[in-house]
This record gives C-alpha cells, structure tokens and sequence, in this order.
C-alpha cells in the first residue's frame, strides 16, 4: 500500500469513526446539551435571563463606545448603527464562546471519557449545541427588534439558517481539535484565550470592512476570514440584503477554511484519541 493510499485510508477511517459516534449517541448528545445548558445558568438569581441579558448589556457598551464615544456610529446602507451592529455581533458571541470554550469542552467533562467511556468526538457537539440554543432565542429577539423598528422580515431572512449551520459546522470542527490538544497542553488555551481577542477587533464587527476596501491587500485578508464572513453573511440577511450566491469567492474562502478545520479535527483526533483518557486521569 503506498503512502498516499494509508494516508487518505487512514482519515478516512476517522471520519468513519466521527460520523458512527455521533449517530449512536444522538439522545445521548441532545440530552447532554440541554444538561449544559442547564449548568451555565443553575444558581444565578436571574437563571435564563442571563441568556438574553449579557449579549443586550455588552452590545449597548460596543455601541456607546464606537457611536458616543468615537462618534463613528453613523446609518450603513441606511440602517441606523445599532442595527447594523447588533445582526453583526451576535453570531460573534456565539463563535466567541465556541472558540474559548472549544479549548476547554474536554476537560470540562473529563469525567465522561474517563469513568464513561463516552466517545470524545461527541463533547464538543453537545457543548456547542447548547450554545446553539440560545443563540436561536437571540436572533428570534433580533428580528422583533429589527420588526419593531420598522424593518419587517425580508426574503433575504430565509438564509440565515444556512449561515446558522455553517458557522455551528465550523466551530464544531474548532472545538474538537481545540479541545484534544488543550487537553494535552493548557498553554495552547491560554494562547487561544489570548488570539481571540485580536479576531474580534480584526474581523470588522464593530466597523465597516469597506472602509479599508481602497488597500487590496488588507481588505483581502478580511475577506480570507471565516469570523468575517460568517458576520456579515448574517449582515447580508438583516441588511446589505445580499444571497449567500452573490459572493461565490468568499464562499469558497469560507469552504476551503471548513476543509482544513474538519482535517485538523480528524487529525488531532487519529493522533490523541487513545492518549486523551491517561492524560485526564
């Protein structure tokens, strides 16, 4: 057998592995997500509240700072600045939470991989789907904002769930790879801890890319961001009005990315799986 043919074999043989762990553990994933889900907010005096709260108060200090405070806040496309910032910034606090938390998914619950036996491959989708809930609930609440300021739903909504599951499909693959090797190496998410705070500030969320669309170079790499499609991809369905199609490069930018996060994931998992359970002992 050549190189080439055990190479492609033995990925093969992971994404086999991948896909049979999560078919046989489907009540078992649902059923862990909301449990998770359950744990974030259990105790707190406000419970689920926070789910709705936390994402309203940090979006009104990102307003306050760049509109009041730097008086950069000014219509885009003719949509008031806080309506521009608020389609843009909720899919962030979900990949933000699913970066950070990605890092942390395996060792949060070590316990079931080893006392369980529960299949690795599965942690980062229940943790990530119970995320996945509340952000549903935020973007139901952000279209009745969009309704109630006198912007109705348009065709161009009808999207957004594609959006939705490319951004959950994509992070998922992170928080695999991201959990198996933190799980190795705490300083890898102290470091991730770190990077995601130059995404967030580099991935045109609080402003325009287009202001930079005049330097090829710098406005290329933003369009080579998978953070900054996937915001604007739901700017697209709030209020550029544009379809997924309409950008077929940044589509495939985003494509090959999901590519090499889904490789990096199958990798990390071929070479770690069967040291992971020692090594959280």
């Amino acid at each position: 057998m050549s190189k080439d043919t055990g190479f492609f074999k033995s990925y093969a043989e992971a994404i086999t592995i991948n896909f049979r762990e999560h078919i046989e553990n489907i009540p078992q994933v649902f059923k862990l997500s909301v449990a998770d889900l359950k744990k974030t907010y259990t105790g707190a005096a406000l419970g689920w509240a926070w789910a709705v709260i936390k994402p309203i108060v940090n979006i009104f200090v990102y307003w306050f700072a760049i509109a009041i405070g730097l008086r950069q806040g000014g219509d885009i496309n003719g949509f008031p600045y806080i309506l521009w910032l608020i389609c843009g910034i909720v899919p962030w606090f979900f990949m933000s939470e699913a970066i950070t938390g990605g890092t942390e998914c395996i060792r949060r619950y070590s316990y079931l991989v080893t006392k369980m036996k529960y299949p690795v491959t599965t942690i980062p989708t229940f943790t990530n789907l119970s995320k996945l809930f509340v952000h549903v609930l935020i973007t139901i609440v952000v279209v009745l904002i969009f309704w109630v300021a006198g912007y109705p739903p348009t065709i161009y909504l009808i999207q957004l769930p594609l959006y939705t599951v490319m951004m959950f499909l994509f992070f998922n693959a992170w928080s695999l790879f991201a959990g198996l090797v933190s799980a190795m190496s705490k300083d890898f998410a102290n470091l991730v801890k770190s990077f995601n705070i130059a995404v967030f500030w580099l991935s045109g969320i609080l402003w325009n890319i287009e202001n930079v669309a005049n330097s090829p170079v710098v406005y290329g790499l933003m369009m080579l961001n998978p953070v900054t499609f996937l915001c604007y991809g739901y700017r697209n369905c709030f209020v550029n009005h544009t379809w997924f199609f309409e950008q077929p490069k940044r589509l495939l930018y985003f494509l090959c990315w999901y590519l090499v996060m889904a490789f990096l994931s199958m990798w990390a998992h071929k070479k770690l799986r069967k040291e992971i359970p020692d090594v959280l002992m």
